[in-house]
């Protein structure tokens, strides 16, 4: 291996323990620039080709807020198959570290494959990555991404659009739900290409008497102007 790889490789490392560690004590970690801004062009360039699609849902018509997104059929886009498998691989060891931690008897393997294999024997053989399109006026209600019995317990977002330049407002919020204490909100910053890992529903925080559970939602607050695309990794199919 040349100096240069090393190099790369050690920063990689070094880049996956930071979201390790931000996981556990946010909830949510940032990776910056996972992708390019002409792979992020070329991902939003999609949504109007509903061959690629296998539903579209009008957010207004069911409650969810406004704004549209598409959930994308089998087989995948290349580069969104690529980024669920790579990103499985760094997220399980989390997921599992979670399920031991909040006492949950479900474990992960380590390929993604294997998992929806698990998910495809429970009827949960829907796939759910999606392309989310909001304009002016729309938003995203706080929600949790749950499609059936196997759930892996992380996501990804991906913003594709440049803030302030596509669009204005438009902010990824999380909250979370501690026991017996009130709801916190949190902005995530992204930028074009990069990508926020976050919990889908539950993540385990610890305590002065051990670990518990923390409920956490997340959403979009209103744009107030132009056009956002964010592409959605979620890891388990659905019914």
């Amino acid at each position: 291996m040349s100096a240069e790889a090393a190099a790369t490789d050690d920063r990689e490392e070094a880049l996956w323990r930071t979201v390790r560690d931000e996981l556990d004590t946010q909830g949510w970690a940032i990776l910056p620039g996972l992708l390019t801004p002409e792979q992020c062009d070329a991902t939003a360039a999609l949504y109007p080709h509903g061959e690629a699609f296998r539903s579209h849902v009008v957010m207004a018509r069911h409650g969810f807020g406004r704004g549209e997104y598409r959930y994308f059929a089998y087989p995948l886009p290349p580069l969104v198959a690529h980024l669920r498998t790579t990103l499985f691989r760094r997220l399980a060891p989390v997921a599992n570290q979670w399920h031991a931690r909040l006492r949950i008897g479900t474990r992960f393997p380590p390929e993604h494959a294997d998992f929806i294999e698990r998910c495809r024997a429970a009827g949960q053989a829907r796939p759910t990555p999606l392309l989310l399109r909001y304009g002016a006026g729309d938003y995203n209600c706080l929600h949790q991404d749950l499609y059936g019995a196997h759930v892996f317990p992380l996501q990804v977002a991906i913003l594709l659009s440049t803030p302030g330049e596509d669009f204005t407002g438009g902010e990824f919020v999380l909250t979370e739900q501690r026991p017996r204490m009130q709801s916190r909100a949190e902005v995530v910053p992204l930028g074009k290409g990069d990508a926020v890992v976050f919990a889908v529903s539950h993540r385990p925080h610890a305590g002065t008497r051990g670990d518990y559970r923390v409920t956490m939602r997340h959403g979009v607050s209103r744009l107030r102007s132009g056009t956002r695309h964010t592409l959605g990794i979620i890891f388990h199919d659905a019914l």
